[in-house]
């Protein structure tokens, strides 16, 4: 069977749709723990490569000469929801580097939360580039771009040296060869790879110590967003909120496309999900019921949801069912 049902939601008693979904439970030795449907199933993880995208670029110690705290740290991480700190975060640290808004390769865009989107239209009437929820990882590209003398422009083509080195790292750390290279929202390159090898990947940062190099700033990676988990998301942003119940068992870590990825160190391991029909709704949901299920969270409510109509009466549930 290559996928699963977990996610079922219901109105007024009746089943109206079903989401199905592949996920694994890794360590780094690579054993699988355990198995929803075909781990081997391809997939782009999206915005939940961010803390293998951070561990290539803090490396040979970037973090510590770019004087970098571990706020800043857990923004590189992040799919932000462009709330009041991450604003601030990203204009100080353009400033830090001596760049502009315009050298973020990312795409302009509103921030997430409606109430922001409308203080926001009032006060600049258009998109900006620092609202991105990729922004955070682009201003760290930029700032190592510039501390080793690479080329400024570019900076996003997989031909980059920082973009060649980052699929160096993920074939090393998921002993996967990559064939395919995508392009992400954002316009950084992504890797097509088995879920299961990119939940080996992930596994590698949770046992850090075997990093050798890498192992310290695995570490801080880890720590960092477990210190400040709305500063990776934002406050109503699930993987923050699912971070901050784990109570510092895990980093959570969404990814576009119904894609997330949790770090569980204690586990040495990593746990990864992907729901075919891509909808946001049911990973998230799905996320937690899987992270219940292991004891990493728990929180009954979160893996089933109340559905509202538009007189905020309860009318039915999305939850998980595998």
């Amino acid at each position: 069977m290559n996928s699963v049902k977990m996610v079922e939601v219901t109105r007024s008693n009746f089943t109206e749709s079903t989401h199905y979904g592949v996920a694994v439970l890794i360590n780094s030795n690579g054993e699988v723990l355990r198995e929803w449907g075909n781990s081997n199933t391809l997939i782009y993880p999206r915005s939940a490569l961010k803390p293998i995208q951070s561990l290539n670029l803090y490396k040979d110690g970037v973090a510590e000469d770019l004087n970098l705290s571990d706020d800043f740290i857990a923004l590189s991480t992040a799919s932000h929801h462009a709330e009041n700190i991450h604003q601030k975060m990203i204009n100080n640290w353009l400033k830090k580097i001596n760049l502009k808004e315009k050298h973020l390769s990312c795409g302009p865009s509103w921030p997430w939360n409606t109430k922001d989107q409308f203080k926001t239209h009032t006060k600049y009437k258009v998109k900006r580039k620092i609202f991105h929820n990729c922004s955070g990882k682009h201003c760290g590209h930029l700032a190592v771009s510039k501390y080793r003398n690479l080329p400024i422009k570019n900076y996003q083509n997989k031909d980059h040296p920082i973009q060649k080195e980052l699929i160096k790292l993920i074939e090393d750390l998921s002993k996967y060869k990559i064939k395919n290279i995508g392009v992400d929202g954002c316009t950084l390159p992504n890797p097509l790879i088995p879920l299961k090898k990119f939940a080996l990947a992930a596994a590698q940062l949770a046992d850090y110590k075997k990093l050798g190099e890498h192992s310290t700033m695995a570490k801080r990676i880890f720590d960092s967003c477990v210190k400040f988990p709305e500063i990776t998301g934002g406050s109503k942003s699930i993987n923050s909120i699912l971070t901050k119940l784990s109570k510092g068992k895990a980093f959570i870590k969404n990814g576009a496309e119904g894609v997330f990825v949790a770090i569980i160190p204690k586990k040495k391991s990593a746990l990864a999900v992907k729901i075919v029909d891509g909808t946001r709704r049911a990973a998230e949901v799905a996320i937690a019921g899987l992270l219940s299920e292991l004891k990493i969270i728990n929180n009954e409510k979160i893996k089933k949801r109340p559905i509202k109509n538009s007189a905020n009466q309860v009318i039915g549930s999305i939850k998980w069912i595998c």
